[in-house]
């Protein structure tokens, strides 16, 4: 085998991979004079000279999440089971047989998964934060002090009568107004004028007053928060109720960890190096298990796991050492694979494949979480939303005009959700824990090829119900072989097949099912929804929705891999990040979390990005 090639740089800290995660932590170690190199897998296709047709558009545009999402210059190909059980995977319509497994959306590029997300920003609970401290005996994991990481990064676009009062030291909201990561919302004109929409909005308002919690407590948050998740007010009430969804985005274009990382890059040259095409295959190690290199191939990003390139390719392969830390930021999955392929993990994983057993640490690839999704999905009676007439979701119709004006405009400023509401299935919950919204298309979950249908089929009102909190601990993330080339065996273990042996999820996201219906009952009588196509009329006991869920359920947010927690109790973190048993090596992205925490994980990763930062800038100053 041949020796790596030795990388020009030897930065202070190494952080391996570009989004939430990784991207904020390594621009904001830049930002205080750290040197830094960050090593991404993928290649920046947005600064491909000429970029990819259609590229530039699905990337920006807020409308286009779902398509950028399968364009091959972003999207890495990954296919997970939901079940170890043959027969009850395939009885899901997603199952895709030639590749044992359900699409599950990956970014490979510069940025993250923050490059083809739906841009929601919703904060997490403050419980579960809380959790953590307590869990850790860490005092700096509390509710009160976490915010301060979100104040810092966040620039809120759409509070700004709050935005005015914080000049006078008045901020109830303790949203942050001028951090790196701007959130906006879109409500667009032209959706008032539609007036089937806003008869659809109107009624599932008068609904959702009706069955979610106490009215009173509903016009006081709404007087308090303007319908604003965020809210620290509605946030520490654990508010439920109707909501808006704020989005990462700028003058409404996308916003993640890309344009944050090129902005540092330019600044600082210096100090923050991107490495593009840069694919982590192991960590070295010296003798007192400190870590202090990493090997990558410089290879294109279709090497992994695809079938575009010839089995065996590799690329150059090469050796960067950093003289202080280095940061695993690969995600849910990459990160348990890279620790196992450096020896890190359960000792008969790592024996299968023979791999030599540095650390023995049973939790690694464990724990895998995430939320539960299902959509009820209706065909309205007429042939298109009066928002969405003649729209190809392309650069040729006119609602791509409107987004093209300075100031955009119209309804491609927003993500294709309307309204939302949070909510707790059951009134024993302790949280809230369905976030149910509206979007103005058909979506029943990910498939290769769903994004052509929610850009083609404009007559179609989904409501996403997504389940939090979620019982179920039991999913997993295994080597496939020793060739870092080949993407880990993931599965969920979904429900039962997990360990929410009660069926307390099920029962969840089947009162979800029932609460919509409830919101749509009227514009079924009304005629306006000519018909519920999923789950169906015919399906409606509780046993036939909680039959449809688990043959149907989806998810996007996995976390929880390498958990923060005692070892001997199957935790790979301690509360700083570090990876037990070694040093110089930390884990910052969505697999750090005992439990997957809120709704949509990206604002914690984030938070938990920037508390990273403080921390290691605190320890490397000493």
């Amino acid at each position: 085998m041949t020796d790596p090639v030795p990388d020009d740089e030897q930065p202070e800290f190494i952080v391996i991979g570009s989004g939430a995660g990784g991207g904020t932590l390594a621009a904001r170690l830049a930002e205080a004079g750290r040197h830094v190199v960050l090593l991404e897998a993928g290649d920046d296709a947005q600064a491909a000279a000429p970029p990819p047709p259609g590229l530039a558009e699905q990337y920006q545009v807020p409308a286009f999440h779902a398509l950028s999402t399968e364009n091959r210059a972003l999207c890495w190909d990954y296919f997970v089971r939901h079940y170890a059980d043959r027969a009850m995977q395939e009885r899901d319509p997603k199952f895709v047989a030639s590749r044992d497994g359900v699409f599950y959306p990956r970014a490979g590029t510069l940025g993250g998964c923050t490059a083809h997300n739906a841009q929601i920003l919703v904060y997490p609970h403050n419980e579960d934060w809380d959790a953590i401290a307590d869990l850790t005996r860490d005092e700096s994991w509390r509710a009160d002090r976490m915010r301060r990481h979100f104040e810092r990064l966040e620039n809120c676009r759409h509070r700004p009568l709050y935005r005015w009062l914080r000049w006078l030291g008045f901020n109830p909201t303790r949203h942050g107004w001028g951090g790196w990561l701007h959130s906006e919302v879109a409500i667009p004109a032209t959706a008032l004028e539609d007036a089937d929409l806003v008869d659809v909005i109107t009624q599932s308002v008068f609904e959702a007053f009706k069955h979610v919690g106490d009215l009173a407590d509903q016009v006081r948050q709404l007087a308090q928060s303007s319908l604003d998740p965020n809210d620290w007010r509605i946030v520490r009430e654990r508010g439920q109720g109707l909501r808006y969804a704020p989005l990462t985005t700028k003058g409404h274009h996308r916003m993640g960890t890309r344009e944050r990382l090129l902005d540092v890059a330019a600044r600082h040259p210096d100090r923050l190096k991107l490495r593009t095409n840069a694919f982590a295959t192991r960590i070295v190690f010296d003798a007192r298990n400190r870590a202090t290199g990493v090997e990558y191939l410089q290879a294109a990003r279709r090497a992994y796991g695809s079938d575009e390139w010839p089995r065996g390719f590799t690329g150059e392969k090469r050796l960067i050492r950093a003289t202080r830390e280095i940061v695993l930021a690969g995600g849910a999955f990459n990160t348990p694979q890279l620790l196992m392929l450096s020896g890190i993990g359960p000792r008969a994983e790592l024996d299968r494949l023979g791999i030599p057993v540095r650390v023995e640490l049973d939790g690694v690839g464990r724990n895998l979480q995430d939320r539960y999704e299902v959509g009820v999905v209706n065909r309205m009676r007429f042939p298109a939303w009066p928002v969405l007439k003649d729209a190809k979701f392309d650069t040729s119709d006119p609602q791509y005009a409107e987004w093209s004006k300075k100031p955009p405009a119209g309804v491609y400023t927003t993500n294709g959700a309307v309204l939302a509401v949070i909510k707790k299935s059951l009134a024993e919950r302790p949280l809230p824990d369905l976030f149910i919204f509206a979007l103005l298309g058909l979506f029943r979950g990910y498939f290769p090829g769903y994004s052509k249908l929610l850009a083609e089929k404009h007559n179609y009102l989904t409501w996403a119900i997504l389940k939090a909190h979620t019982e179920n601990r039991g999913g997993t993330v295994r080597l496939r072989s020793a060739d870092p080339l080949d993407p880990p065996l993931i599965n969920f273990h979904y429900f039962g097949e997990g360990t929410d042996k009660a069926g307390e999820d099920l029962k969840s996201v089947v009162e979800g099912i029932k609460f919509v219906r409830e919101l749509t009952k009227d514009l079924v009588g009304s005629g306006l929804i000519e018909e519920e196509e999923l789950p169906g009329k015919d399906i409606q006991s509780d046993a036939e929705l909680a039959d449809f869920v688990e043959t149907h359920a989806w998810g996007h947010h996995a976390s929880c891999t390498c958990a923060i927690g005692d070892r001997e109790a199957g935790g790979v973190l301690s509360s700083d990040f570090k990876v037990h048993g070694t040093t110089g090596l930390r884990v910052v992205d969505a697999s750090v979390f005992p439990r997957i925490p809120g709704f949509f994980i990206v604002s914690a990763v984030y938070m938990i990005a920037e508390k990273a930062a403080e921390v290691m800038l605190a320890e490397n100053r000493k």
